[in-house]
This record gives structure tokens, C-alpha cells and sequence, in this order.
């Protein structure tokens, strides 16, 4: 059995204790990447009405992304878009976002964020939104990038005729992601050998 901590409130938490804590959540950071496949296999089987499950259209996007030359940190964020589908029924982007954020660009991040009104284009008339709502981003920096996502990899993932490659094609590239954070207050806290410095 690990030792514990002892103390009942966090201010009277000591060094010991954080000796104790450390290694836990540096075992727990490392085994990340297979709790985020695992949910993503939640996935598999849920149509949720659509085309292809919500795993194929997961698969689908980052194929697409793949095939068209984009970088692993992208690829990753088009297969992890959509995870918060089963979390956040009314803000699955914001999940998504949460998990990235340590990982990826500013530009990515925002990306994600913010995919779901841009792909509200392609719907929103139909369920009495404004389908214009990303209009509101027109001068970010970031929304021809998130217009470019929708349009040329997450909007055409719903085809079951698609190519779609294996989950275990990305696991790879999602571990080699999520072995260090860019972006993390706790960055500084990590063993040296962990934080890559």
C-alpha cells in the first residue's frame, strides 16, 4: 500500500505530504492518454440520430485531417473534438477544449472551443438558430481556421463510404501529445525529465 497524506485541510499540508501526493498524480498524468481513449471507445455504437457513430465521426475527421498533411497536435484535436459528446450534451466543445488545453496551440485550442457554432452553419437554420452565430468571431484571429475545420474535416465525417482508420492508427500520435503539457500551471511542479527541460 502507497503511503498517504495525513492532513483534513489542504493548508495544513506539508512537504511530506506532498511527497506522498506527487508520484500519485504523476502516475495518474501518465495513464491519461488510455482514460482518453477509453472514453473515446464510449463512442463507438452512438448515433445519436447521425450518419456513423459518434467514434466514426471522430475517425473520420482526424483521417481527413491526416490525409491532408496536417500536423499530429491537429489531427489529435480533430479525433478528440467530439468527446465531450457524452459529458456535455450542451457544451461538448468546452470538454473537449478542457482535455486539450494543456497540450496544444492557442490557435488549436480556440479552434475546438469553438467548432461547434462554426458547424452550426451547416445546421442551425434547421432547428431555429441563426445559422450566422460564428459571425459574432468574424474578426478573431482564429475563426478562418475554425471556418476551415468545419468545412474540410468535421463537416464532411458523417459518410459511412469514408475512409476511416483504426483508432489504434491516432494512438500514437495522441500519447506522444499528451506525454508533457505546453500549457499548465502545474508544468513547473513536474520532475525535470517529465517537463523536458
Amino acid at each position: 500500500m502507497n503511503a498517504r497524506a495525513t492532513f483534513k485541510r489542504m493548508e495544513e499540508s506539508t512537504r511530506e505530504d506532498w511527497a506522498c501526493i506527487l508520484p500519485e498524480a504523476m502516475a495518474m498524468a501518465k495513464s491519461l492518454p488510455d482514460r482518453v481513449l477509453d472514453h473515446l471507445r464510449l463512442l463507438d455504437g452512438d448515433h445519436g440520430g447521425f450518419p456513423v457513430d459518434r467514434l466514426t465521426h471522430s475517425l473520420q475527421t482526424a483521417t481527413l485531417a491526416l490525409r491532408d498533411g496536417r500536423d499530429e497536435e491537429y489531427v489529435v484535436c480533430a479525433l478528440l473534438h467530439d468527446i465531450g459528446d457524452t459529458l456535455g450534451s450542451f457544451n461538448h466543445p468546452d470538454i473537449a477544449a478542457a482535455i486539450l488545453k494543456p497540450f496544444v496551440s492557442e490557435e488549436n485550442l480556440w479552434m475546438v472551443q469553438h467548432h461547434g457554432i462554426f458547424q452550426g452553419y451547416n445546421f442551425f437554420h434547421h432547428i431555429g438558430l441563426d445559422r450566422n452565430m460564428r459571425d459574432m468571431f468574424r474578426d478573431h484571429p482564429h475563426y478562418q481556421r475554425a471556418a476551415e475545420f468545419v468545412e474540410r474535416y468535421d463537416n464532411p465525417a458523417f459518410d459511412p463510404a469514408n475512409e476511416t482508420l483504426p483508432l489504434s492508427h491516432f494512438e500514437p500520435m495522441l500519447r506522444r501529445l499528451m506525454a508533457v503539457p505546453k500549457n499548465s500551471v502545474y508544468k513547473a511542479a513536474l520532475p525535470v525529465e517529465k517537463a523536458g527541460a
